[in-house]
C-alpha cells in the first residue's frame, strides 16, 4: 500500500475526476467530495489550518481522504463544519489507519463522525450516534404515504399549519437556491443568537467558517455548493436553511428561524417544501445530519451511523486522548443523572474549540 499526501489544490482534473466517481451511495455525502476540501482549503488559506488529502493506491485501487493537519494532530478537513467523515475508495481497498495517521505525518487523527460502514476504523471507535436521513428516491408521494402509515403525523399537521398560516398572515413563498445574500446574512444572525442562547461556542466568530459559507454559497452549481433555501410568511423571512449538496444529495447544515413565527413551526414548513421541491430535481436523499431532535426522528425513513474516535500512534497526544476517553467512560458508567455526560460535553467542546483556531 502506497500512501501520497498533497494540498487538495494540487489535486489534477483526472484525480478529481476518479475521486468523485468513487462517490457511490454511502460516499455520495458533498462533505467527502474533493470539492468539500478544496473549498475548506480556499476559506483556511492564510490561518494556521493545513488541508491535506491523502492518495492511498494499492494494486490498482485507490481512495482519498481529507484532513486538517496539525503539529501532532489530524483531524477532519473543515471540522467542526464537517458532519461526516471517510475514505472515499473502491471497495476492495484495504486501508491501513496508522499508515494513514503516519502518511499524514501527524502521531493521532481524532473524528468525530466517521461513516460506520467504514470498517478499517471500527476499532478505533468510542461511540456512535444516529445521522437521520429522508429518503425520496420513490418521490414525494410515496415517502408521505409511508410516513402516514407508519403513524407519523408530522406532514399531516404541517399541512394544517400551513393553512393557518395563509389564513392568519397571507401568501406562503418557499425559495429554493435562493441568491438572496441579505437572507443569508439574516440567517448567520439568527444562528449565531441561537449559539449564544445555549451557551455554545459561536462558530461564526472565527474567520474562516463565515468565509466558507460565503464562498460556497456564491460558487454553488447544481452538482457542488451551499444552496439557500427561503420561506416568507405574509412577505417577511420566517425561516432559512444554508444546505450542503453534491450531485443526488442535499445533506442538512445551517438551519435558523424568526422566533416571532414559532407558533407556525417555520423550520418544519421549509424543511416540507424542500422535499416536495426535490421531486422535480436529481436530488434523492436529504440527510437532516447527526443530532438528537424529534423533527428529525419524525421526518427521516433512514438512519446512517456514524462513530467518534481516534487513531494514535505510540506518543504523548495518543496518551493525552485515551485518557480523556477514560474518564469520559467512567464518568458515563457511574449513575450521575446529566452529570455523567459532562466529560464527553467538554471533550466536544475542546474539539471544536480546535477546529475552529
Amino acid at each position: 500500500m502506497r500512501i501520497h499526501v498533497l494540498s487538495p489544490s494540487e489535486l489534477t482534473a483526472d484525480q478529481i475526476a476518479r475521486w468523485s466517481a468513487r462517490q457511490t451511495p454511502g460516499l455520495d455525502s458533498p462533505f467527502l467530495s474533493p470539492h468539500w476540501a478544496q473549498a475548506v482549503e480556499r476559506a483556511q488559506a492564510g490561518g494556521p489550518q493545513r488541508t491535506r488529502v491523502a492518495i492511498i493506491e494499492d494494486g490498482g485501487r485507490e481512495g482519498y481522504f481529507a484532513a486538517r493537519t496539525g503539529g501532532l494532530t489530524a483531524m477532519p478537513a473543515g471540522a467542526p463544519m464537517c458532519d461526516y467523515q471517510g475514505v472515499v475508495a473502491d471497495p476492495e481497498l484495504v486501508v491501513d489507519p496508522k499508515a494513514l495517521v503516519a502518511a499524514l505525518g501527524v502521531r493521532r487523527l481524532d473524528f468525530s463522525h466517521m461513516l460506520a460502514e467504514q470498517a478499517a476504523f471500527a476499532p478505533y471507535g468510542h461511540g456512535r450516534q444516529a445521522s437521520r436521513v429522508v429518503d425520496v428516491s420513490e418521490g414525494f408521494e410515496a415517502y408521505q404515504a409511508a410516513r402516514r402509515a407508519a403513524g407519523v403525523g408530522v406532514l399531516k399537521d404541517t399541512a394544517k399549519k400551513r393553512r393557518k398560516v395563509e389564513r392568519e398572515l397571507g401568501e406562503v413563498r418557499f425559495t429554493a437556491f435562493s441568491t438572496d445574500a441579505a437572507d443569508l446574512e439574516q440567517l448567520i444572525v439568527w444562528k449565531s443568537a441561537q449559539f449564544r442562547a445555549t451557551n455554545q461556542t459561536d462558530i461564526y466568530e472565527t474567520p474562516w467558517t463565515g468565509k466558507l459559507l460565503r464562498q460556497l454559497f456564491e460558487a454553488s452549481t447544481p452538482e457542488f455548493g451551499a444552496s439557500l433555501y427561503t420561506l416568507h410568511l405574509g412577505g417577511k423571512l420566517a425561516a432559512a436553511h444554508l444546505h450542503l449538496h453534491g450531485r443526488e444529495v442535499i445533506h442538512g447544515w445551517i438551519i435558523a428561524h424568526d422566533h416571532a413565527f414559532e407558533r407556525y413551526s417555520p423550520g418544519i414548513l421549509l424543511f416540507v417544501d424542500i422535499l416536495q421541491w426535490m421531486n422535480d430535481t436529481p436530488y434523492k436523499k436529504l440527510d437532516l445530519g447527526p443530532g438528537d431532535y424529534r423533527f428529525k426522528a419524525e421526518l427521516s425513513n433512514a438512519v446512517q451511523e456514524v462513530r467518534d474516535g481516534y487513531v494514535g500512534l505510540p506518543s504523548a497526544a495518543t496518551l493525552t486522548r485515551a485518557a480523556a476517553y477514560g474518564m469520559v467512560r467512567i464518568a458515563e458508567s457511574l449513575p450521575l443523572g446529566e452529570m455523567s455526560q459532562l466529560p464527553a460535553k467538554a471533550l466536544r467542546r475542546v474539539d471544536r474549540w480546535r477546529g475552529l483556531r
